[in-house]
């Protein structure tokens, strides 16, 4: 332990070459470590190598530097993008004051250890289900516009943006550059990917590079990557340009390009083949209307034949005499119900009359009515003195009843 003694105050300070030195120990003290990561910077100077080594799974990254002594005994093929192994010690520059990490051993990841780790990914986003069949969305049969996202001034770009326009020359691209390869290349796609999905306009993403080693190709294996394009609305379009190596962007996107020329032609119709396919069906159309206006045009020949058609006077001259036998039927039937009805009326008119009051009037008889109108059945009802209006048969006469008894009522 450190003496507290001996420890710097504000009144009695080291000097810095103290504190350098102190913490030139502390890292000395550290020892060796074996550290695993990917390459992203590797330059040469003076046979001496300065490169910087990144974390696979977090943004972490520490510098390194590998002594031309040390860089003989190294394999040949190492470079930025590789996915290496590393022997560091801490190294502490007391004069400079910097700090570096001095590598001792290097070498590859065993392509076995990387790709049992890709399968292991590969099973467990296909247990979440971003592979299934059921949520690929179809690609549009004529895109608006068409998002890319690929390297600047690469070879996928041209290719791409080339056979699309020879196959619909009026086709509309938006671009978004992004590194392909590298500690950037992760980050960079992303973020690409996202602003053409926020675009409205963007009918679907081609995400294009134009094939490479094993080891560059696992940028589109990268679990964020790979989850970012699962969670696109836009149909996606993955065209890394290789056949040996499947990335786990192959999987989950929506359509698989075995190259960024075939990734032209599987999103944007040949506008020849499309006229084409026009011409051909206008054809058949034309066929097909002909053969049915000719066949409409016989079956009118052969209706028009028929001696029903050829001669429509024959069915006045049939139905004449039929239709004047009805005529004079009708005419008889309808006399006959006329002078039936006529007889009726006489026989009810006469029982009418006979049972009419003003035939009662008429035989000399008449109905006398009381003040208050009603008819007088009863002499007792007409006191004397009492007001009547006899009706006779050919009008109406006032009296009045006099003071004589009434007369005997006459057994019958």
């Amino acid at each position: 332990m450190t003496d507290s003694a001996s420890l710097p105050t504000a009144d009695a300070p080291w000097p810095v070459s103290v504190f350098a030195d102190k913490v030139k120990g502390w890292i000395d003290r550290l020892g060796t470590a074996w550290v695993e990561g990917e390459i992203t910077q590797w330059g040469v100077s003076g046979g001496n190598v300065y490169g910087k080594l990144k974390d696979l799974g977090v943004d972490a990254t520490v510098g390194f530097t590998i002594w031309s002594s040390v860089k003989s005994k190294l394999p040949d093929d190492l470079k930025q993008g590789d996915r290496v192994v590393a022997l560091l010690k801490p190294n502490y520059w007391v004069k400079g004051g910097t700090l570096s990490m001095q590598v001792f051993e290097m070498r590859h990841i065993g392509i076995g250890d990387l790709l049992e780790r890709l399968e292991k990914l590969r099973q467990k986003l296909r247990a979440e289900g971003l592979f299934d069949d059921d949520r690929k969305k179809p690609l549009p049969f004529l895109p608006h516009r068409i998002g890319l996202v690929t390297g600047k001034d690469s070879d996928a770009e041209k290719d791409v943006l080339r056979n699309a326009q020879l196959r619909w020359p009026s086709v509309e691209f938006r671009v978004e550059h992004a590194a392909v390869q590298g500690d950037r290349a992760v980050g960079e796609v992303i973020a690409a990917l996202a602003k053409l999905d926020a675009d409205p306009e963007v009918d679907v993403i081609i995400i294009a590079r134009g094939g490479g080693d094993f080891q560059n190709l696992l940028v589109f294996s990268d679990e964020a990557l790979v989850r970012a394009a699962a969670a696109a609305s836009t149909p996606i379009v993955s065209a890394i340009g290789h056949e040996a190596d499947r990335p786990l962007l192959d999987d989950v996107a929506d359509l698989r390009a075995s190259t960024p020329t075939d990734a032209a032609k599987r999103v944007v119709p040949d506008v020849a083949e499309e006229l084409s396919r026009v011409q051909q069906a206008r054809a058949r159309i034309g066929t097909r209307m002909t053969g049915l206006i000719s066949t409409e045009i016989d079956r009118i020949g052969q209706l028009r034949s028929r001696p029903v058609l050829a001669a429509s006077s024959w069915i006045v001259e049939v139905r004449s005499e039929e239709l004047t036998r009805w005529v004079a039927r009708g005419s008889e039937l309808v006399d006959r119900a006329f002078e039936r009805a006529h007889t009726a009326v006489v026989e009810l008119s006469g029982q009418l009359r006979a049972l009419s009051p003003q035939r009662t009037l008429d035989r000399g008889y008449a109905i006398a009515q009381l003040p208050g109108g009603a008819v007088l059945r009863r002499s007792a009802d007409a006191a004397p003195g009492t007001p009547l209006l006899l009706t006779v048969a050919d009008g109406t006469v006032g009296t009045t009843v006099d003071g004589a008894a009434p007369p005997k009522r006459v057994a019958r």
